[in-house]
């Protein structure tokens, strides 16, 4: 290995490989123990020093995801995008560990296309697998790179709906704390976590309740699971949330009320400006009531 490599993550190192080509890749490789590191093995997220001896078999070619009809709700779709307004329980892209259909399956027969990872096709951005709402799926490639450019430039507004417990001190905030993974929990994520990253969450008061409060929340930047953990952090946990809340059912929900409900951006290649809702599934729109009534 050479000394420049010294400072990356193994991941980024594999994926930087010709033989390798892509972070998905690198992952599998690592995930399923065909890497090591002077001849033990090493996680994704362990950090080079350089010249050491990095060993692995080169991965075969992804097989690729398969079309699977979910009978996923499209509410907007031209010849260059589309919007999906995306159930609680679907996964939104193969990952490792992840087993069952993903939306991207669901998606393939409307031909998703764009981006480097053939396991991605068209992907912009992720809602958790829990978390219904609205994304927006590209069909080619410079539309999915256009798309991914405005998001990471903040040109596309994306606005949740949250019902969290108590009620925060002022009716509208900004929580900004860097975002980084769990040093004690693989599975979470933690402010001020390992390699954090600057993250920033906008929130204002839409209906006080009896022990809840129900948010309107912009995302700024889009780290993994960012709306939970600020929320957490702040010491109002989103409502059945398993990781960072209470735990349990709560107001009859087996799942977090976080809820994509508003989607808009300029057209990457019209200029078009598009503006989507969603309403609240009826599990959400349940939970909220029983809320209302004062239930915890």
């Amino acid at each position: 290995m050479p000394r420049e490599a010294a400072g990356l993550r193994l991941d980024r190192f594999l994926a930087g490989l010709e033989a390798v080509g892509s972070r998905s890749a690198a992952e599998r490789l690592i995930a399923a123990g065909d890497v090591t590191v002077d001849g033990e093995g090493g996680a994704k997220s362990l950090r080079l020093r350089g010249g050491e001896e990095v060993a692995f078999a080169p991965p075969s070619p992804p097989a690729g995801p398969e079309s699977t009809d979910l009978g996923l709700p499209i509410v907007y779709e031209d010849e260059w995008l589309l919007v999906v307004d995306k159930p609680a329980g679907v996964v939104t892209h193969p990952a490792p560990g992840v087993h069952e259909p993903t939306l991207v399956e669901g998606l393939l027969d409307r031909g998703i296309a764009g981006g480097d990872d053939p396991e991605r096709p068209g992907i912009v951005h992720r809602l958790d697998r829990d978390t219904s709402g609205l994304l927006v799926v590209a069909r080619d490639d410079v539309t999915q790179r256009r798309l991914a450019e405005g998001l990471r430039a903040r040109r596309i507004d994306r606005r949740y709906v949250a019902l969290v417990h108590g009620r925060p001190p002022s009716v509208r905030g900004t929580i900004e704390a860097p975002i980084g993974r769990d040093p004690l929990d693989i599975g979470r994520m933690a402010v001020d976590g390992r390699a954090a990253r600057d993250a920033v969450t906008r929130f204002e008061s839409g209906e006080a309740l009896p022990h809840h409060t129900l948010l309107r929340v912009t995302l700024e930047t889009g780290r993994t699971h960012q709306i939970r953990v600020h929320l957490a952090a702040i010491r109002h946990p989103v409502v059945g949330d398993p990781l960072y809340g209470r735990g349990g059912v709560e107001l009859g929900l087996d799942r977090q009320f976080l809820h994509a409900a508003e989607l808009a951006f300029a057209h990457p290649q019209t200029g078009a400006r598009i503006e989507l809702g969603s309403p609240l599934p009826q599990d959400l729109a349940d939970a909220l009531e029983r809320a209302r009534e004062g239930e915890r």
